[in-house]
């Protein structure tokens, strides 16, 4: 299983922000702890270019993120200050899930070990999000002849706003977002099928209701690949999130993803989506859990 990793993903920011970067370089040792992965597993992802990221953004946006030139406003939306190395984590976060695309063709499943970033728009980002790394790359595995018809199953706990906004009109490519009804943002985009559950929903409501938006997106969309956005925000004592997943629901949530994907032979690519439990053990080992279950299943 070839995992994407790059150490730019950690973003130097400054003392006491919210987002907990460190969770990706951690997350890389976990898995290299637990003696099911060797150094070679991991490979270095590329940038994402202009070319790449065009299909989902506009170029006059690409620019400004590249050339430090967005407005104030709209670079606090991103939620992170502006240098050189925000801009290669984007294009490599990006890039990233490309890879991993191309590599789940080969062997039927592939992570990205960052990406997740749905709160892109084509010509703005917010919630700590730059470049739709999903949008981006669905639309590259279509350039590439790769697939045709691609599902975009995202389970973080907020909505895939920027991924739904992108994608809207395009039947090619099916969006599902299942995420708290009260999580930002407040105001929801339309994904091609919305499940919003109640604040506090534990393991097994949030698994009958999952199951329904897995049947519904496959029955669907029909697709030749599926990207999935595995956040570890539902998690009960997540920061961020207002569901109450325990660790076993979310492993089980996971399964619930690979199993039908392998059942009907689609390749699998992984992204990690949000997290941010206040014990930020609690968020790699969930991101690790995931990871080592695909590795098993699929």
């Amino acid at each position: 299983m070839q995992l994407f990793y790059t150490d730019i993903f950690v973003l130097p920011l400054p003392d006491g922000h919210r987002f907990p970067m460190e969770k990706y370089s951690r997350l890389r040792e976990s898995l290299l702890a637990s003696g099911e992965f060797s150094a070679s597993d991991f490979y270095l992802p590329h940038a994402a270019t202009d070319e790449e990221l065009a299909r989902a953004h506009d170029r006059a946006y690409i620019e400004q993120v590249c050339c430090g030139q967005l407005p104030e406003k709209a670079q606090k939306a991103i939620g992170f200050p502006w240098s050189e190395g925000m801009v290669e984590r984007s294009r490599r976060s990006a890039g990233a899930t490309i890879c991993a695309c191309r590599a789940a063709f080969v062997d039927g499943v592939s992570a990205n070990l960052a990406g997740g970033t749905h709160h892109a728009f084509q010509g703005r980002g917010e919630g700590f999000c730059v470049f739709n790394d999903a949008a981006v790359a669905a639309r590259a595995m279509q350039s590439e002849g790769r697939a045709r018809r691609v599902l975009i199953v995202d389970c973080d706990v907020h909505q895939g706003n920027g991924t739904a906004s992108i994608l809207a009109g395009d039947d090619s490519i099916f969006t599902f977002s299942i995420h708290g009804a009260r999580n930002f943002p407040f105001e929801k985009e339309r994904s091609d099928l919305d499940i919003e559950l109640p604040d506090g929903c534990t393991d097994d409501a949030y698994l009958v209701r999952l199951d329904e938006g897995l049947n519904t997106a496959f029955d669907l969309a029909h697709p030749g690949l599926v990207i999935y956005l595995a956040g570890a925000d539902p998690y009960h004592d997540d920061r961020l999130g207002r569901l109450s997943l325990s660790f076993a629901g979310l492993l089980e949530r996971d399964r619930r993803v690979f199993s039908r994907c392998k059942s009907l032979g689609i390749p699998l690519a992984i992204a990690m989506a949000g997290g941010y439990a206040r014990n930020i053990d609690d968020t790699v080992a969930i991101h690790a859990s995931t990871i080592r279950l695909a590795k098993t299943v699929l």
